[in-house]
């Protein structure tokens, strides 16, 4: 065969909990569902918005966390959205006549 290999396509999964979570992924979703679970013993939940509210953390968590196609999950695209319309930049001129040594405009 050449010594030549395939990396298998599910590789990275392999590294996952339940090939979807990392670990850092799995303790904000914990925070998430303990702040909520505190809030649900200790606040009377009277009306609608109140129950959002208390529901909110383990909610917002959940999406969070919620795998998504081309990304490992919701966290890590808002994260490359956040960078992309932050970071600096610069792009290099390399037409093709700066391999003549001259920039004609």
């Amino acid at each position: 065969m050449n010594e030549d290999y395939l990396i298998p396509a599910n590789s990275k999964r392999s590294r996952l909990i339940f090939g979807l979570f990392t670990i850092f992924d799995l303790i904000m979703f914990g925070f998430g569902l303990a702040i909520t679970l505190f809030l649900l013993m200790v606040v009377p939940l009277s009306s609608t918005f109140i129950t959002i509210v208390v529901l909110a953390p383990a909610l917002v968590t959940g999406f969070l966390v919620m795998p998504v196609p081309n990304y490992h999950n919701v966290l890590t695209f808002l994260q490359e959205v956040f960078h992309f319309y932050t970071e600096r930049r610069q792009f290099e001129w390399e037409g093709w006549c700066i391999r003549r040594g001259t920039d004609k405009r």
